[in-house]
């Protein structure tokens, strides 16, 4: 046993686990926190070191997921469950750093892409269900996990202050890239300026709303549960719709380096609309419905800007196997708007031919 699969048995044998452990290892492939999979003589559990640097305040965001999960139970949804710590908390506090333990879902899948257009509607009608779910939930009770999270003007400021320091001289490598979007810096308060004036309501929002966050039934390949719920907070039905287009009406990976294989699915796109709204159709407002499409366009415009700096100011926030990662994924999000930006006319008509015929 290695000195790091010690401190790992350790750390686990602190939470309430059923039965001993025999195996812990790395899982999956997130950006932010680091998860690993604690099998036990009895069942199998998710263990997750947490990133304090992005999300500092612990203690109110594992308030926040027992919050919401204890809602969603009592709206009979599957969802995440918390295993305490043996003396009762929430999450562990190690020197190592500060992990939390969930029931691994058994008997589930999830995708890094879209393998069809029924899989994508179903995913499109679970988050809005989720909406639907917290409809009714006290948002004021949820603590803000990451501040200006989705703020895409203040993304805009920290991007070109990016820009501006070049600390690591990487300017020169993504002049392009950069000008793409300083030349679109007029939209970047589209949203955030309705929120403020409430043309656009205030919904509890999951904010993360990729594909790869909805964990599928392996034998029907139906939505069972919405995990990483570290960015729920109040926010707008746009930011939901727009980053699940985002991820999942594109024909790659996000960090696909062959931009020809990299284009915007206007079929995709279609089944998501007809999954989301079919379930939010009775309570979306005429300015939601108009700004839907344009969703998918700010929430891409806004992950490649957060790629590109991060990308500038050395990969400290997003998970990087290389030293041009960073730079890549923004290629394909820039490669997706593009591609949205011609499609507009013809995404905004698919949005409200699926409103009409889900409102019949």
């Amino acid at each position: 046993m290695t000195s790091t699969d010690s401190v790992l048995l350790n750390i686990a044998q602190q939470f309430a686990l059923e039965g001993e452990v025999t195996s812990i290892s790395p899982y999956g492939d997130g950006h932010i926190n680091t998860t690993y999979l604690a099998v036990t003589t009895a069942k199998r559990y998710i263990l997750q070191r947490m990133n304090t640097k992005v999300f500092p305040d612990t203690e109110n965001l594992m308030r926040n997921v027992e919050l919401v999960t204890q809602f969603l139970r009592s709206r009979n949804q599957e969802t995440l469950q918390i295993v305490p710590t043996k003396d009762g908390r929430s999450f562990l506090e190690h020197e190592s750093g500060r992990y939390r333990v969930y029931d691994f879902i058994e008997d589930t899948i999830s995708y890094n892409l879209v393998p069809d257009a029924a899989v994508f509607r179903d995913a499109g009608a679970a988050f809005g269900q989720f909406q639907n779910d917290l409809a009714d939930f006290d948002a004021s009770l949820l603590t803000e996990t990451i501040v200006n999270f989705h703020n895409t003007p203040v993304r805009f400021e920290t991007f070109k202050k990016a820009v501006e320091a070049d600390a690591l001289g990487r300017a020169e490598t993504c002049r392009s890239e950069i000008d793409f979007y300083m030349e679109r810096a007029d939209l970047y308060a589209k949203i955030m300026d309705g929120l403020q004036d409430g043309s656009i309501p205030l919904r509890v929002t999951h904010n993360d709303t990729k594909l790869n966050n909805i964990l599928m039934d392996a034998q029907t390949h139906k939505p069972r549960a919405i995990i990483d719920l570290d960015t729920v907070m109040p926010g707008s039905m746009l930011f939901d719709f727009g980053d699940s287009i985002r991820f999942g009406a594109s024909t790659a990976l996000e960090d696909e380096q062959d931009l020809d294989k990299v284009h915007f699915s206007p079929e995709l796109f279609k089944a998501y609309a007809e999954g989301f709204i079919g379930k939010l159709h009775s309570s979306i407002t005429e300015t939601e419905l108009d700004l839907l499409a344009f969703g998918g366009n700010m929430m891409t415009m806004e992950c490649g800007m957060r790629f590109l700096t991060d990308y500038l100011e050395g990969d400290t926030y997003f998970a990087t196997k290389y030293p041009e990662h960073n730079l890549v994924r923004t290629r394909t999000q820039i490669k997706l708007v593009q591609e949205m930006e011609a499609q507009a006319e013809h995404s905004n008509e698919t949005v409200r031919q699926v409103m009409q015929k889900a409102a019949e």
